[in-house]
Protein backbone atom coordinates (compact mmCIF):
# COMPACT_ATOMS: atom_id res chain seq x y z
CA UNK A 1 0.00 0.00 0.00
CA UNK A 2 1.23 3.52 -0.76
CA UNK A 3 2.58 5.52 2.16
CA UNK A 4 -0.06 8.23 2.43
CA UNK A 5 2.22 10.34 4.62
CA UNK A 6 4.73 10.76 1.81
CA UNK A 7 2.77 11.56 -1.36
CA UNK A 8 4.72 14.13 -3.33
CA UNK A 9 3.48 16.14 -6.27
CA UNK A 10 5.06 15.16 -9.56
CA UNK A 11 7.82 17.41 -10.85
CA UNK A 12 9.58 15.75 -13.78
CA UNK A 13 6.98 15.69 -16.58
CA UNK A 14 9.49 15.66 -19.44
CA UNK A 15 7.51 18.33 -21.28
CA UNK A 16 10.27 18.84 -23.83
CA UNK A 17 10.14 15.19 -24.96
CA UNK A 18 6.99 13.49 -26.20
CA UNK A 19 6.08 9.87 -25.47
CA UNK A 20 7.49 7.52 -28.13
CA UNK A 21 4.91 5.68 -30.25
CA UNK A 22 6.79 2.92 -32.02
CA UNK A 23 4.91 1.03 -34.71
CA UNK A 24 1.59 2.88 -34.37
CA UNK A 25 0.62 6.52 -34.60
CA UNK A 26 -1.43 6.75 -31.40
CA UNK A 27 0.02 7.29 -27.97
CA UNK A 28 0.22 4.20 -25.78
CA UNK A 29 -1.38 1.93 -28.37
CA UNK A 30 1.56 0.20 -30.04
CA UNK A 31 1.14 -3.09 -28.17
CA UNK A 32 -2.60 -3.48 -28.68
CA UNK A 33 -4.21 -6.17 -30.83
CA UNK A 34 -4.97 -5.50 -34.51
CA UNK A 35 -8.69 -5.10 -33.86
CA UNK A 36 -8.07 -2.49 -31.19
CA UNK A 37 -5.77 -0.55 -33.49
CA UNK A 38 -8.27 -0.77 -36.32
CA UNK A 39 -11.03 0.71 -34.16
CA UNK A 40 -8.78 3.43 -32.77
CA UNK A 41 -7.73 4.32 -36.34
CA UNK A 42 -11.38 4.97 -37.13
CA UNK A 43 -11.80 7.30 -34.16
CA UNK A 44 -8.50 9.17 -34.55
CA UNK A 45 -7.31 10.45 -37.92
CA UNK A 46 -4.00 8.64 -38.63
CA UNK A 47 -2.68 11.71 -40.44
CA UNK A 48 -3.14 14.10 -37.50
CA UNK A 49 -3.48 11.70 -34.59
CA UNK A 50 -6.53 13.68 -33.47
CA UNK A 51 -10.29 13.38 -33.39
CA UNK A 52 -13.37 15.58 -33.29
CA UNK A 53 -15.93 13.54 -31.41
CA UNK A 54 -19.53 14.73 -31.39
CA UNK A 55 -21.11 14.03 -28.02
CA UNK A 56 -24.88 13.75 -27.79
CA UNK A 57 -25.30 11.27 -24.96
CA UNK A 58 -26.61 13.96 -22.58
CA UNK A 59 -30.13 12.58 -22.61
CA UNK A 60 -29.20 9.47 -20.65
CA UNK A 61 -29.13 11.56 -17.46
CA UNK A 62 -30.70 14.89 -18.52
CA UNK A 63 -33.52 13.85 -20.83
CA UNK A 64 -34.45 16.14 -23.76
CA UNK A 65 -32.16 19.03 -22.85
CA UNK A 66 -31.66 22.01 -25.16
CA UNK A 67 -30.21 20.98 -28.52
CA UNK A 68 -31.02 17.29 -28.26
CA UNK A 69 -34.81 17.44 -28.06
CA UNK A 70 -34.98 16.11 -31.63
CA UNK A 71 -31.74 14.35 -32.48
CA UNK A 72 -33.01 13.55 -35.97
CA UNK A 73 -33.25 17.29 -36.66
CA UNK A 74 -30.34 18.73 -34.64
CA UNK A 75 -27.65 16.04 -34.60
CA UNK A 76 -28.05 13.91 -37.72
CA UNK A 77 -27.15 16.84 -40.06
CA UNK A 78 -23.87 17.27 -38.12
CA UNK A 79 -22.74 13.65 -38.46
CA UNK A 80 -20.85 14.11 -41.77
CA UNK A 81 -18.54 16.65 -40.12
CA UNK A 82 -17.60 14.57 -37.06
CA UNK A 83 -14.80 12.01 -36.83
CA UNK A 84 -16.65 9.95 -34.22
CA UNK A 85 -20.06 9.90 -32.57
CA UNK A 86 -20.57 9.54 -28.83
CA UNK A 87 -24.09 8.41 -27.96
CA UNK A 88 -26.16 5.83 -26.14
CA UNK A 89 -27.22 2.52 -27.63
CA UNK A 90 -30.88 3.58 -27.62
CA UNK A 91 -30.28 6.66 -29.73
CA UNK A 92 -27.84 4.75 -31.94
CA UNK A 93 -30.45 2.15 -32.79
CA UNK A 94 -33.38 4.53 -33.14
CA UNK A 95 -31.97 7.69 -34.74
CA UNK A 96 -28.43 7.36 -36.12
CA UNK A 97 -28.43 6.25 -39.77
CA UNK A 98 -26.38 3.06 -40.14
CA UNK A 99 -25.34 4.36 -43.56
CA UNK A 100 -23.42 7.24 -41.96
CA UNK A 101 -20.32 5.00 -41.72
CA UNK A 102 -19.00 6.91 -38.72
CA UNK A 103 -17.24 5.21 -35.81
CA UNK A 104 -19.22 5.21 -32.58
CA UNK A 105 -18.03 5.56 -29.00
CA UNK A 106 -21.00 4.15 -27.14
CA UNK A 107 -21.94 5.38 -23.68
CA UNK A 108 -21.71 2.04 -21.90
CA UNK A 109 -22.79 2.81 -18.35
CA UNK A 110 -26.03 4.11 -16.85
CA UNK A 111 -27.98 4.01 -13.65
CA UNK A 112 -29.12 7.34 -12.23
CA UNK A 113 -30.37 10.70 -13.50
CA UNK A 114 -30.28 14.36 -12.51
CA UNK A 115 -33.40 13.73 -10.42
CA UNK A 116 -31.47 11.57 -7.96
CA UNK A 117 -27.82 11.12 -7.01
CA UNK A 118 -25.54 10.76 -10.02
CA UNK A 119 -22.81 8.20 -10.70
CA UNK A 120 -24.48 5.08 -9.29
CA UNK A 121 -24.00 3.31 -12.60
CA UNK A 122 -23.57 -0.19 -13.98
CA UNK A 123 -22.09 -1.16 -17.33
CA UNK A 124 -23.99 -2.59 -20.29
CA UNK A 125 -23.31 -6.04 -21.68
CA UNK A 126 -20.30 -5.93 -24.00
CA UNK A 127 -22.09 -8.24 -26.42
CA UNK A 128 -24.47 -5.38 -27.22
CA UNK A 129 -21.47 -3.23 -28.14
CA UNK A 130 -20.33 -6.05 -30.42
CA UNK A 131 -23.77 -6.28 -32.04
CA UNK A 132 -23.70 -2.54 -32.70
CA UNK A 133 -20.18 -2.70 -34.15
CA UNK A 134 -19.03 0.21 -31.99
CA UNK A 135 -15.45 1.42 -32.08
CA UNK A 136 -15.18 2.18 -28.36
CA UNK A 137 -17.10 2.03 -25.10
CA UNK A 138 -17.27 5.05 -22.78
CA UNK A 139 -17.45 4.52 -19.01
CA UNK A 140 -17.63 7.28 -16.40
CA UNK A 141 -15.27 7.28 -13.41
CA UNK A 142 -15.97 9.44 -10.34
CA UNK A 143 -12.54 9.87 -8.76
CA UNK A 144 -12.82 11.68 -5.44
CA UNK A 145 -16.48 10.87 -4.82
CA UNK A 146 -16.51 8.80 -1.61
CA UNK A 147 -19.88 7.22 -2.44
CA UNK A 148 -19.19 6.11 -6.00
CA UNK A 149 -15.44 6.12 -6.66
CA UNK A 150 -14.91 2.41 -5.97
CA UNK A 151 -17.92 1.22 -7.98
CA UNK A 152 -17.17 3.41 -10.98
CA UNK A 153 -13.51 2.35 -11.05
CA UNK A 154 -14.77 -1.24 -10.93
CA UNK A 155 -17.11 -0.45 -13.83
CA UNK A 156 -14.10 0.78 -15.80
CA UNK A 157 -11.86 -2.23 -15.25
CA UNK A 158 -14.75 -4.63 -15.86
CA UNK A 159 -15.47 -2.85 -19.14
CA UNK A 160 -11.77 -3.06 -20.02
CA UNK A 161 -11.77 -6.81 -19.30
CA UNK A 162 -14.79 -7.27 -21.56
CA UNK A 163 -13.42 -4.95 -24.24
CA UNK A 164 -10.12 -6.81 -24.37
CA UNK A 165 -12.01 -10.02 -25.06
CA UNK A 166 -13.65 -8.55 -28.15
CA UNK A 167 -11.05 -6.01 -29.31
CA UNK A 168 -13.08 -2.94 -28.30
CA UNK A 169 -11.22 0.02 -26.74
CA UNK A 170 -12.60 1.73 -23.64
CA UNK A 171 -12.70 5.46 -22.94
CA UNK A 172 -12.57 6.49 -19.29
CA UNK A 173 -14.66 9.62 -18.72
CA UNK A 174 -13.66 11.62 -15.65
CA UNK A 175 -16.69 12.93 -13.75
CA UNK A 176 -16.44 16.17 -11.80
CA UNK A 177 -18.60 16.58 -8.72
CA UNK A 178 -19.47 19.81 -6.96
CA UNK A 179 -16.83 19.23 -4.28
CA UNK A 180 -13.97 18.32 -6.65
CA UNK A 181 -11.26 20.82 -7.54
CA UNK A 182 -11.08 21.54 -11.26
CA UNK A 183 -7.30 21.81 -11.46
CA UNK A 184 -4.36 20.03 -13.08
CA UNK A 185 -3.63 18.02 -9.96
CA UNK A 186 -7.14 16.53 -9.87
CA UNK A 187 -7.44 15.92 -13.61
CA UNK A 188 -3.93 14.47 -13.70
CA UNK A 189 -4.87 12.07 -10.89
CA UNK A 190 -8.19 11.07 -12.43
CA UNK A 191 -6.77 10.63 -15.93
CA UNK A 192 -3.83 8.55 -14.72
CA UNK A 193 -6.13 6.30 -12.67
CA UNK A 194 -8.26 5.69 -15.77
CA UNK A 195 -5.18 4.75 -17.79
CA UNK A 196 -3.72 2.61 -15.01
CA UNK A 197 -6.96 0.63 -14.95
CA UNK A 198 -6.73 -0.05 -18.67
CA UNK A 199 -8.57 2.79 -20.42
CA UNK A 200 -7.32 3.22 -23.99
CA UNK A 201 -8.61 6.81 -24.19
CA UNK A 202 -9.36 9.33 -21.45
CA UNK A 203 -11.92 12.12 -21.64
CA UNK A 204 -11.34 14.92 -19.18
CA UNK A 205 -11.52 18.69 -18.83
CA UNK A 206 -9.04 21.33 -19.88
CA UNK A 207 -7.47 23.41 -17.14
CA UNK A 208 -4.42 25.59 -16.54
CA UNK A 209 -1.32 23.39 -16.59
CA UNK A 210 -3.02 20.91 -18.90
CA UNK A 211 0.27 19.98 -20.55
CA UNK A 212 1.18 18.20 -17.28
CA UNK A 213 -2.12 16.28 -17.31
CA UNK A 214 -1.34 15.08 -20.84
CA UNK A 215 2.30 14.29 -20.12
CA UNK A 216 1.54 12.00 -17.18
CA UNK A 217 -1.26 10.13 -18.97
CA UNK A 218 0.16 7.31 -21.16
CA UNK A 219 -2.90 7.14 -23.47
CA UNK A 220 -4.63 9.76 -25.65
CA UNK A 221 -6.70 12.43 -23.94
CA UNK A 222 -9.68 14.17 -25.51
CA UNK A 223 -11.22 17.14 -23.76
CA UNK A 224 -14.85 17.58 -22.82
CA UNK A 225 -16.47 20.74 -24.14
CA UNK A 226 -18.46 21.24 -20.96
CA UNK A 227 -21.06 23.96 -20.65
CA UNK A 228 -21.97 26.21 -23.59
CA UNK A 229 -19.46 29.00 -24.19
CA UNK A 230 -19.48 31.83 -26.71
CA UNK A 231 -18.17 30.40 -29.99
CA UNK A 232 -14.81 32.18 -29.90
CA UNK A 233 -14.17 30.97 -26.34
CA UNK A 234 -15.05 27.40 -27.31
CA UNK A 235 -12.61 27.57 -30.23
CA UNK A 236 -9.94 28.97 -27.91
CA UNK A 237 -10.59 26.07 -25.53
CA UNK A 238 -10.13 23.52 -28.32
CA UNK A 239 -6.98 25.28 -29.56
CA UNK A 240 -5.33 25.48 -26.14
CA UNK A 241 -6.13 21.85 -25.46
CA UNK A 242 -4.60 20.44 -28.65
CA UNK A 243 -1.61 22.75 -28.38
CA UNK A 244 -1.09 21.35 -24.88
CA UNK A 245 -1.05 17.82 -26.27
CA UNK A 246 -4.68 16.71 -26.27
CA UNK A 247 -5.57 14.25 -29.04
CA UNK A 248 -8.81 16.02 -29.81
CA UNK A 249 -12.14 17.11 -28.39
CA UNK A 250 -15.41 15.45 -27.49
CA UNK A 251 -17.82 18.38 -27.79
CA UNK A 252 -21.56 18.47 -27.50
CA UNK A 253 -23.26 21.60 -26.18
CA UNK A 254 -20.66 23.91 -27.70
CA UNK A 255 -21.65 22.50 -31.08
CA UNK A 256 -25.35 21.63 -31.02
CA UNK A 257 -26.32 24.65 -28.88
CA UNK A 258 -24.42 27.03 -31.16
CA UNK A 259 -26.36 29.52 -33.28
CA UNK A 260 -24.83 27.75 -36.32
CA UNK A 261 -24.04 24.15 -35.33
CA UNK A 262 -22.87 23.02 -38.79
CA UNK A 263 -20.49 25.95 -39.06
CA UNK A 264 -19.27 25.42 -35.51
CA UNK A 265 -18.31 21.78 -35.89
CA UNK A 266 -16.40 22.63 -39.08
CA UNK A 267 -14.56 25.44 -37.29
CA UNK A 268 -13.69 23.11 -34.39
CA UNK A 269 -12.41 20.52 -36.86
CA UNK A 270 -10.17 23.12 -38.51
CA UNK A 271 -8.67 23.98 -35.11
CA UNK A 272 -8.11 20.33 -34.20
CA UNK A 273 -6.83 18.96 -37.50
CA UNK A 274 -5.32 22.04 -39.18
CA UNK A 275 -4.09 23.99 -36.13
CA UNK A 276 -6.16 26.96 -37.29
CA UNK A 277 -5.98 29.83 -34.81
CA UNK A 278 -9.12 30.61 -32.81
CA UNK A 279 -9.37 33.99 -34.54
CA UNK A 280 -9.24 32.46 -38.02
CA UNK A 281 -11.58 29.65 -37.01
CA UNK A 282 -14.07 32.17 -35.67
CA UNK A 283 -13.91 34.02 -38.97
CA UNK A 284 -14.54 30.70 -40.67
CA UNK A 285 -17.54 30.16 -38.41
CA UNK A 286 -18.92 33.57 -39.32
CA UNK A 287 -18.39 33.03 -43.05
CA UNK A 288 -20.09 29.62 -43.19
CA UNK A 289 -23.86 29.39 -43.46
Amino acid sequence: MADLDDIRDGKDYGLSEGQKNEGFFLKGSANLDWGMKDRLSRIFNPETGRSVMLAFDHGFIMGPTSGVERIDLSIVPLIPYADCLMCTRGVLRSLVPPTSRKPVCMRSDAGTSILTELNHNVIVDVQDAVKLNVSAMAVMVAIGDPCTEATTVANLYNAVDAGQSFGIPVMGVTAVGKDMARDARYFGLASRICAENGANIVKTYYTEGFEKVVACCPVPIVIAGGKKLPELEALELAYKAVQSGASGVDMGRNVFQSSKPTAMIQAVSAVVHKNLSPKDAFQMFNDLK
